[in-house]
């Protein structure tokens, strides 16, 4: 499959958390390649051109525990106003209890905009939206909202799970 610029962009921004961030990886990402312009008019966004065009917004805007604004934001209100925006879904405030809305989904099955939940402390939890291809997009701690990758060592060694939300969970 081709990835477009738009999309590779909005997957490499979207991936980083409330905790704190590794060295950055590789930014590869199939949310960089922006869909031809004809496309966008004659048809609806897909739901990968919507989270690219979300993460063009609001990549690089600061972390600020509790923030909820393009002045400073945090994973779980960042992952209120993604789900909001694109699948239209509500969110509980804290990264707690969205870790237990919708569907526990094994890795093996994770898809496009599933969240993708971390243990990064004793009771400090981060949330992310999985991009597909080992990428999430989410609100870091040390580099705001940025895309990061499941296999980077720090992110593997704190992966917790996948939630699959939709309007019936």
């Amino acid at each position: 499959m081709k990835m477009t610029p738009l999309l590779l962009t909005l997957i490499t921004s979207f991936l980083v958390g409330c905790a704190s961030q590794p060295p950055a990886s590789s930014k590869s990402s199939k949310l960089s390649n922006p869909p031809a312009k004809s496309s966008l008019i004659d048809s609806a966004p897909t739901e990968e051109q919507e989270v690219s065009l979300l993460y063009q917004s609001w990549e690089g805007v600061p972390y600020e525990f509790g923030g909820a604004t393009k002045q400073g934001i945090d994973c779980s209100a960042f992952m209120q106003v993604a789900m909001s925006s694109v699948y239209q879904l509500h969110l509980p405030r804290s990264t707690e209890l969205q870790s237990k809305e919708g569907e526990y989904v094994p890795e093996s099955q994770a898809t496009f905009g599933d969240l993708v939940f971390f243990k990064t402390g004793w009771n400090q939890r981060h949330v992310g939206l999985y991009l597909g291809d080992n990428e999430f997009m989410h609100a870091s701690s040390s580099k705001g909202v940025i895309i990061s990758r499941l296999d980077n060592p720090y992110w593997a060694s704190k992966f917790w799970q996948f939630r699959r939300v939709t309007p019936n969970s």
